[in-house]
């Protein structure tokens, strides 16, 4: 049965002039140049370890590296842009020299530091505050004109947990990204990517209903990401550790996919790639 075709959702995006089709879900590998990522394994702080874990990612089936160099974990230390810069763009143009096939997405809130992340190779800006947290950031994204993960939060990663309260959790989240599309769009952004931001000023709970009703994101008519990788609603629920999460982790994103995910974001590319050739396969 074909799936519901109603809200004719856009699937495709331009990244580094290459056209790339949504439609088939697509893995986004995590790779954090950070000491304090909520998930040790994650943690890449030299060039060495990064091109490996490249190498790994792209060689179990990646079509997206997501490089982060500020720990947006709950209660995270802050640090200044130009440490995140000094972290960062090291990362990115070696990654971009050593493997320049590969589609690059700079996390991050500050839109100098995204602005030069795309300057050394990068391709898509993921801001985890939409906006919230440095003014310039749109106007940023639609100069370069390049791709926009348009992430839910509140407040910031030092406070977003104590702001984790809602009267209608999925409404609130489905209003703040209307709006939020509404201005991108009217700077010129149209490859934008939406994330209700799973654990983000979310309690597991939160989480949990936002995904129940993911489905209904269709109606943005826009590509969905999901990036529940061994977070705290997964692990929390079922008494483990961020390290022993993979299982759940799969799980999930195996039901994500089957309510209209067109990305998956996560620590564990081949159990990804796995999970959407066997979702894929349910379709045929």
């Amino acid at each position: 049965m074909a799936k519901d075709t109603f809200f004719q959702k856009k699937t495709t995006i331009n990244a580094g002039g290459k056209l790339i089709d949504l439609a088939l879900p697509k893995v986004m590998g995590i790779i954090n140049i950070t000491p304090d990522s909520f998930y040790a394994d994650s943690r890449k702080t030299d060039a060495k370890s990064v091109l490996q874990q490249v190498e790994k990612m792209l060689n179990d089936g990646a079509d997206f590296l997501d490089i982060g160099a500020y720990s947006s974990r709950p209660g995270a230390a802050d640090i200044s842009a130009q440490e995140e810069m000094d972290r960062l763009l090291p990362a990115v143009e070696t990654i971009a020299k050593k493997y320049p096939e590969a589609i690059i997405s700079v996390d991050t809130f500050r839109a100098d530091v995204a602005e030069a992340a795309i300057n050394a190779g990068a391709h898509i800006i993921n801001d985890i505050a939409g906006g919230e947290l440095d003014t310039d950031m749109f106007a940023t994204a639609a100069r370069l004109q390049v791709p926009y993960i348009l992430m839910h939060m509140k407040g910031n990663p030092q406070t977003m947990q104590q702001l984790a309260e809602y009267d209608d959790i999925f409404g609130e989240v489905y209003d703040y990204l209307v709006k939020k599309i509404y201005t991108l769009r009217q700077l010129g952004v149209y490859d934008i990517i939406i994330d209700p931001g799973f654990g983000f000023a979310k309690k597991p709970e939160h989480s949990y209903a936002l995904m129940s009703r993911m489905q209904e994101f269709e109606r943005l008519e826009l590509p969905l990401l999901t990036g529940i990788s061994r977070k705290k609603m997964i692990y929390g629920l079922l008494g483990t550790t961020a390290e022993t999460a993979l299982n759940g982790t799969t799980a999930l994103n195996t039901i994500a996919l089957m309510k209209g995910a067109n990305i998956l974001r996560v620590h564990d590319v081949k159990e990804a790639v796995e999970a959407v050739k066997i979702y894929q396969a349910t379709l045929s």
